[in-house]
């Protein structure tokens, strides 16, 4: 009985002198500076999430945040530097929809999305708009299903690539109405955008940002937004959910994500400032600029988020070659 009872004050001591650790180890965090790694180049909405949340923290940690694009192979490569990773703090993910779609798109991932990593908080949620070139004689999302149920295989959309936010939204929906559009990848966005203007492709999923202008000047025709209600940008767009399909409901997300075993004292520092951050107007505004809405999140929510995508994505992708 005694030996029990020692055994017992032993666990309690250990988990005693972790926890204090732990506490320790989160008032003297940061003493150095972090790196928020990011998937992409320069320039997309995911790289313009970390600058901005990457600024605010510097501010308010006193050290400096660094934005390290380590673009190529869908996000897999900058994915897997934060999974290697020592799980101190200092080494961050800004993560997106491809953190929770490529189980389903790679074959052998060099991670596993599920267990090397410790989610932080979700940032922004983006919508995108179906938008096709006015040459296609179509003027609603039923029209647009009608034709492709018409013509199955004959139309083709235009994307920023395999497992791109653009390729991903149109299998999902195209998984949902039933219908076969032929996908056209391209080397990123700006390439399939100005084919979409020049009437080459009639069809694609794109951001707000990059498409608000040539709605507004007509190039682009928008059928319908991917948000769960209209945005006030552009109000007179119907939604994918009011528009027959009231199960659709699609951002890009981006979410700061740390190395497993991070500490949990340090995870819940960097949640509760990143979501200070995201509640200042100003940055409220840089955000709605993306045409995206800054949201925050706790660590569990962003968890079970990216748990449904990893559920979700092998019903309707297949594994890229």
């Amino acid at each position: 009985m005694m030996k029990s009872s020692s055994r017992l004050s032993g666990l309690c001591c250990v988990v005693l002198f972790a926890l204090l650790a732990g506490d320790l180890c989160a008032q003297s965090y940061p003493a150095k500076p972090i790196r928020i790694v990011v998937g992409y180049p320069p320039g997309g909405t995911v790289d313009f999430m970390a600058r901005i949340v990457g600024g605010k923290l510097s501010e308010s940690f006193g050290q400096q945040v660094l934005v390290d694009n380590r673009g190529g192979g869908g996000t897999v490569i900058g994915t897997e530097l934060v999974a290697r990773a020592a799980p101190d703090g200092y080494t961050l993910l800004m993560a997106n929809i491809a953190f929770g779609a490529n189980p389903a798109l790679v074959k052998k991932l060099p991670y596993d999305t599920l267990k090397d990593f410790a989610p932080v908080s979700l940032v922004a949620l983006l919508p995108s708009f179906l938008v096709v070139h006015p040459s296609l004689p179509v003027h609603s999302l039923k029209e647009l299903v009608a034709l492709a149920k018409a013509k199955p295989g004959q139309l083709s959309y235009a994307s920023a690539g395999n497992g791109s936010l653009l390729h991903l939204t149109m299998e999902r929906f195209k998984s949902v109405a039933g219908i076969n559009i032929e996908h056209i990848p391209y080397k990123g966005a700006a390439p399939a955008l100005s084919d979409v203007l020049g009437g080459q492709l009639a069809i694609m999923f794109i951001p707000g940002p990059p498409a608000l202008a040539h709605i507004k000047s007509g190039r682009l025709r928008p059928l319908a937004v991917t948000s769960a209600k209209r945005l006030a940008l552009l109000p007179n767009v119907p939604t994918i959910m009011e528009s027959g399909y009231p199960r659709f409901e699609l951002y890009d997300w981006e979410g700061v994500i740390a190395p497993a075993r991070t500490p949990a004292p340090i995870v819940a520092k960097l949640n509760g400032e990143i979501n200070r951050i995201l509640a200042i107007p100003e940055v409220k505004e840089h955000v709605a600029s993306q045409g995206a809405n800054a949201v925050g999140s706790t660590p569990e929510q962003l968890a079970e988020r990216i748990r449904s995508e990893v559920a979700l994505w092998p019903k309707i992708m297949k594994p890229l070659e």
